[in-house]
């Protein structure tokens, strides 16, 4: 049987058995906003392709749908709960998205690995407490290793290695256009014998050596960053209130401009 636009004028409504509208004592009662219920199956929207995969199966609008916004397939007003099982491996599954798989618009909790506080006020204490990372021991079994980052009051980089033929360090090609020329600081470590090493020249793509003897040495080279803005080490506030608000956009945000001149101050390191 088809029956096309029909209005039912009811307060109840219930498909299939048993009618689970009146489990509650409260919910027993008829209102004039109505109860719709179905203890089976419900699809809704375009699910062409994949049927009814789920208690609840909801799809985009069909194309003849007039429904303005046919991209969305499920908008919810108003407060949400889920109550997941061990049925499936994931309580909740997240895929898609044209940008991204998840935003959220505001702060979170996660009970697993932050204590049960918000993910910005863990960030907070991560900053404060030093950038950890943790991983599985390489060498012993049931042990985990954990690191921290060095900090410093620069956004610096560096390379390293060794020389042991000739007396130029040649510098990352992109150097050039990455650090400050005048922030470089160079580390010589002689190997084997005493070395007479002295830096004798140095820009952002070669440092040069000179020595009495042949040169047999580890170089540690640093240097400060050019490409964004120098760190404000002191200012006064909470870390919302850091001077360059710049740095409190979103990562995608087209507007968050690392190396906006209204915000540039002096460099950290300089050395020539």
């Amino acid at each position: 049987m088809s029956i096309r636009n029909v209005e039912i004028q009811t307060q109840g409504l219930h498909i299939g058995s048993p009618d689970n509208s009146k489990v509650k004592a409260a919910q027993r009662r008829y209102t004039k906003s109505g109860i719709l219920s179905c203890a089976g199956v419900s699809i809704f929207g375009d699910c062409g392709d994949i049927g009814g995969i789920a208690t609840v199966t909801i799809g985009t609008a069909d194309k003849t749908s007039t429904q303005e916004n046919k991209k969305l397939s499920l908008h919810v007003k108003g407060n949400t709960v889920m109550k997941g099982d061990s049925q499936t491996d994931y309580g909740l599954s997240v895929s898609g998205g044209k940008k991204t798989q998840l935003f959220v618009d505001g702060d979170a909790i996660f009970t697993v690995g932050t204590g049960g506080v918000k993910l910005s006020t863990r960030f907070g204490t991560a900053d404060a407490k030093g950038k950890i990372f943790d991983m599985s021991h390489p060498s012993r079994d049931g042990y985990r290793l954990r690191y921290a980052c060095i900090e410093g009051p620069e956004i610096a980089v560096y390379c390293r290695g060794r020389l042991n033929t000739g007396t130029e360090i040649q510098l990352p090609s992109y150097w050039k256009d990455l650090v400050y020329e005048n922030s470089i600081t160079v580390q010589i470590t002689p190997i084997g014998t005493q070395q007479d090493i002295i830096v004798k020249e140095y820009d952002n793509e070669k440092v040069i050596l000179e020595s009495s003897s042949s040169i047999d040495c580890f170089y540690t080279i640093c240097a400060e960053r050019k490409d964004v803005n120098p760190l404000i080490t002191e200012y006064e506030g909470e870390q919302k209130d850091y001077p360059d608000p710049n740095w409190n956009l979103d990562m995608f945000d087209k507007n968050r401009d690392l190396h906006d001149p209204k915000y540039a101050t002096s460099q950290n390191v300089i050395t020539k």
